[in-house]
């Protein structure tokens, strides 16, 4: 009887901020593991996310958005852990906006340029993409850049090609034995992904600039007859912020957690009781013993 030959390894998604590398990934998956919103540098954490078949199990690794400015504690670690990426997986995936080349993608591309790591090219928006020619040139000039890389046009909003691009990755793949069990498909806890849930609540209810000096802690995570009782603190950096979180008569943080506990329902699968409350803690953001605390250097 002939042995199954299976195919197993990483996959970093990389590319500039607000790209749409953590869209692609919860529609490989099936699942909502990454969150999402419309503002840069939504995504701060690295994460593993296993799609595992019969014959392949890929495992990828969501990153921060790579990109040049670096001011803070915070901005640093999430580059860090992008660059990181590269050097440790067996497959790259570079994910593009449709027909675009910008300053932001030369600036990832130069991580690129002397690795022998296999790249795949994602060019995502194709469903907005009007004229196909300018696509077609696009992936030509991309071609002088990245002449061994393998280019794939999808929309991860539409699902576009998505299955052409999980193929040609499970091709891409070493053969070796799996790592993770079939049923495992990320290294994250609930608890993790519970902040993470409420901080991208926060990013979308509010402004262009306070959701980057908001953070999420779990403090209490208990199940009770059925029902999870999860205790969360939103840190902000200024008494200003914590007004602003909270709102008219706490308007805003109720309709935060609201949604919130919508989603997180959706992924435990049972009655949540989310409370939520904000505290200010001065200057968390660039501090690298308060990034430590909540998790920021402990990446995996």
């Amino acid at each position: 009887m002939n042995e199954i030959v299976t195919r197993c390894g990483q996959v970093a998604i990389i590319g500039r901020p607000n790209v749409g590398k953590s869209t692609l990934l919860n529609h490989i998956i099936g699942q909502k593991l990454s969150i999402t919103s419309r503002k840069p540098q939504t995504t701060r954490h690295s994460l593993l996310a296993v799609k595992t078949d019969q014959e392949a199990q890929i495992i990828f690794v969501d990153t921060p958005g790579i990109h040049a400015k670096q001011a803070v504690a915070l901005n640093r670690i999430m580059h860090r852990s992008a660059l990181s990426a590269i050097n440790d997986v067996d497959i790259v995936l570079f994910v593009l906006d449709r027909a675009e080349w910008t300053l932001a993608d030369q600036y990832v591309a130069k991580y690129l340029e002397n690795i022998r790591t296999p790249i795949i090219i994602a060019l995502n928006k194709l469903d907005v993409i009007q004229r196909k020619d300018h696509l077609l040139a696009q992936i030509g000039l991309l071609s002088k850049k990245f002449p061994a890389a393998d280019f794939i046009p999808i929309s991860a909003l539409r699902k576009t090609n998505i299955d052409l691009l999980v193929k040609r990755i499970k091709e891409v793949l070493p053969k070796r034995p799996f790592i993770f069990d079939s049923e495992d498909i990320t290294n994250r806890s609930e608890r993790f992904l519970v902040a993470e849930i409420i901080r991208e609540k926060i990013t979308r209810q509010l402004g262009a600039e306070l959701p980057y000096q908001a953070t999420v802690e779990i403090e209490q995570y208990t199940s009770i007859d059925d029902i999870t009782h999860i205790h969360a603190i939103i840190f902000v950096e200024r008494e200003g912020q914590k007004k602003i979180i909270i709102g008219n008569k706490g308007q805003r943080l109720k309709a935060i957690g609201k949604n919130a506990r919508d989603d997180i329902e959706a992924l435990l699968d049972c009655r949540v009781m989310l409370n939520t409350w904000v505290k200010v803690k001065n200057g968390w953001s660039d501090d690298e013993r308060t990034l430590n605390s909540f998790g920021y250097n402990n990446e995996f």
